[in-house]
């Protein structure tokens, strides 16, 4: 899969999650299969002030490349200012910009799925970031604001007019949060009305629900979050789903319990022993 110069061995993609794709995890889900995997969401102000702690999100190691980073904010200056730090780094080899996040904190400042009630905001936003930029800027975004404002296409295709060299879809509407269930259909009009890549995201639970999205939909790679939670042997099931239309990969308790030792090992090295066990 080609996303603008850059050119992935596979189609299954971990999602940015703040307070969980954290190096440790990005590190097993990568081991089970995962073609491409995004730290945590960034903020760009944070960025703008050297905050120390977040610079620290985006560290990266070499057996999880390649990495992106996913930023978020609603200054355009502010947010080129930071895909421009960020792209000059040799491990980061893409530059995500959030547009689909519902956390409440993050739309009380204007920022995430707000941005979809902005368009011409959201123009300048993917220009300036794409201009500072050196790697390939994705945007992910989602069906709309509320049923009422059903958007995703419209915005979609001001970010490819604007250079974006992805779009990823998570088929419910800011209202909805999590609830409900994903609309396949809207994934597919945004397929349908682009030439660059569409990544389809939402209640990707099992290796059927990959299958169905990417048929339905016809987009051209998965993003999974939630499903992948306590759970990274979903990528090879995927993966072995996709490519043999069979899957039989089920950890047993041993498997399970070394996967979490492993991870807790991991969290102690990057992070302390406190929080590791927190």
């Amino acid at each position: 899969m080609q996303i603008g110069n850059l050119t992935l061995s596979g189609n299954i993609f971990l999602a940015p999650m703040a307070g969980v794709t954290d190096l440790p995890f990005r590190l097993l889900c990568k081991e089970q299969g995962a073609s491409f995997v995004y730290t945590e969401m960034i903020s760009a102000k944070a960025m703008h002030y050297n905050d120390a702690e977040t610079i620290k999100i985006t560290e990266t190691h070499s057996d999880e490349g390649p990495v992106g980073v996913q930023i978020f904010g609603s200054d355009p200056e502010i947010m080129a200012e930071t895909a421009k730090k960020l792209s000059v780094r040799e491990d980061i080899t893409l530059i995500d910009i959030n547009m689909g996040c519902p956390a409440p904190k993050i739309i009380k400042n204007g920022e995430g799925s707000t941005l979809m009630k902005k368009p011409e905001l959201v123009r300048q936003i993917v220009r300036e970031v794409v201009k500072a930029s050196t790697k390939p800027v994705p945007v992910k975004i989602r069906k709309g604001w509320d049923e009422n404002t059903i958007n995703a296409v419209a915005i979609a295709v001001i970010c490819e007019e604007e250079g974006a060299k992805a779009v990823t879809v998570h088929g419910r509407t800011r209202e909805q949060y999590y609830s409900g269930k994903v609309d396949l259909n809207i994934i597919k009009e945004v397929k349908n009305a682009l030439t660059i890549p569409v990544i389809g995201n939402g209640d990707i639970k099992i290796p059927e629900d990959a299958k169905k999205m990417l048929d339905i939909s016809g987009c051209n790679a998965i993003m999974i979050g939630r499903g992948a939670q306590g759970n990274p042997w979903i990528f090879k099931n995927i993966g072995d789903y996709l490519g043999k239309g069979v899957y039989n990969y089920r950890p047993d308790n041993k498997l399970i319990l070394e996967t979490i030792l492993k991870h807790y090992s991991l969290m102690e090295k990057t992070k302390g022993e406190k929080t590791a066990v927190l």
